[in-house]
């Protein structure tokens, strides 16, 4: 990854190292770029989510579009899946996303998918950051080469809840749904969605003010949407994130259904029906052992890529699979979509449970859950502290030391968040004491590094 796109595009805390100037540059950027790919005035689709400065960044991305001779598109607050969606619906030439995702609303962000609906290649991330940092001023367009903003833009959305309520056949009649909308881009579809179906459905945490998008609500903090399932007796609940790319769920007795559960119910209703191309799920080397123990027990395959989900995508793509994802929330359906949506994902494994006359921990019992232990320790911003943790050998055979110790029954993942200035440690193992103690066993030993 460059200086200034991670695994999930640029982020950062708005006012200190993502300001509305630096948002500006990005858009003549884009613009630029895809001015010297398409070789006339492209366009491009914008969408945010409802942080504060969500309105601050869409206005300095646009005048910078426009400012270099490119059309600008917005179409408000609405979910991350749903501008890739709108992306190529429109033919447009790309999309731009103002997110932080799952992050505190400090944080914002600037995600851009191409005119497919996918991540930006490498190549040509690479080539806008080049144009962001050159100090080299970027020539304005004037008279009528000015890129143009496009108003009208409400029924977009409507469009997208349409596509999203006619990826199942159910009618989910007979279910009692409670939906967490974290705050966030959510509170701007789900009511209007599920409100198609038949389902009893009611909402929490869908009135944003700016500052309370993920504040103990949505996918990252689960603990008040399964107290309420199991007090108002709900079939299940569904948590989305801050964009609504993700999606976690909550069963009747209030347990955690995630992203690995979640593939293992779908992917075993696929392969019923015969539609499991590959027979095979793409997940990341963050799945939990049960899912590995799944596809062993049910005949399926399992491939494991990098932590994130434009590398599930890109090998699902590679080998034309139809479902893969992280144990996050991410789940990507490659028939219907190019991205992760959290609401098409909440569908497809609402339908499942509807036809299938179980309760929701019945179903979701198909894949077991180890014990699993994820510490997230805070390093320096600059100076490469990172990236000389993960090349450590001294840290390689701390983790080899405590491999060995596990005994064959268990494992532990080291990496480095590709957003934030973290190192994850996540450890496996027969008890979650076993994998608690390893855990900050790694945790100190890297504390102690010096660099």
């Amino acid at each position: 990854m460059g200086k200034l796109f991670g695994t999930d595009g640029i982020r950062g805390v708005v006012g200190e190292n993502l300001t509305a100037d630096m948002a500006y540059r990005v858009g003549q950027a884009v613009g630029m770029v895809l001015m010297e790919e398409k070789g006339s005035r492209p366009t491009v689709v914008i969408g945010k989510d409802t942080r504060i400065s969500s309105d601050m960044l869409e206005s300095a991305l646009m005048a910078g579009i426009c400012d270099v001779g490119g059309d600008v598109k917005p179409v408000g607050t609405i979910p991350t899946p749903a501008v890739a969606y709108l992306t190529r619906e429109e033919q447009a030439d790309a999309g731009i996303v103002i997110s932080a995702s799952h992050n505190p609303y400090e944080h914002n962000g600037i995600k851009v998918f191409n005119g497919q609906g996918c991540k930006l290649s490498d190549e040509l991330e690479e080539r806008i950051e080049e144009k962001i940092l050159s100090k080299q001023d970027i020539p304005h367009k004037t008279h009528g080469e000015i890129g143009r903003r496009h108003h009208g833009m409400r029924q977009l959305k409507r469009d997208y809840i349409d596509f999203v309520a006619s990826t199942i056949d159910s009618d989910l009649a007979g279910l009692r749904i409670l939906v967490d909308c974290a705050n966030g881009a959510a509170s701007s579809t789900a009511p209007e969605l599920f409100g198609r179906f038949k389902a009893h459905t009611v909402f929490l945490h869908r009135t944003p003010d700016g500052v309370n998008i993920n504040a103990g609500c949505g996918s990252t903090h689960l603990d008040d949407l399964a107290e309420k399932v199991v007090t108002g007796k709900y079939d299940i609940g569904v948590a989305f994130d801050g964009d609504a790319d993700r999606c976690l769920l909550v069963d009747e007795t209030g347990g955690m259904i995630d992203g690995d559960k979640v593939m293992a119910v779908c992917a075993l209703d696929l392969k019923r029906r015969g539609m499991l191309r590959g027979n095979t799920i793409v997940a990341t080397v963050m799945s939990n052992l049960g899912l590995h123990e799944f596809c062993r027990n049910y005949g399926i395959d399992l491939v494991c890529t990098n932590v994130g989900d434009r590398y599930v995508l890109e090998e699902m793509l590679r080998r034309d699979f139809r479902i893969g994802g992280e144990q996050s929330g991410h789940t990507i359906f490659t028939a219907l979509e190019t991205t992760g949506d959290g609401q098409v994902t909440a569908l497809q494994f609402l339908q499942v449970l509807s036809k299938s006359g179980q309760r929701a921990s019945e179903l979701a019992s198909v894949c077991a859950t180890y014990p699993q232990v994820l510490v997230n320790l805070e390093v320096p911003h600059s100076g490469g502290v990172k990236e000389k943790i993960m090349e450590s050998p001294e840290l390689a055979e701390a983790v080899k030391r405590e491999e060995d110790a596990l005994a064959g029954v268990g494992r532990i993942l080291v990496r480095a968040s590709g957003t934030e200035a973290l190192i994850r440690v996540m450890v496996e193992a027969k008890t979650t004491e076993i994998a608690k103690n390893t855990a900050h066993k790694l945790v100190d030993f890297i504390k102690s590094l010096k660099f």
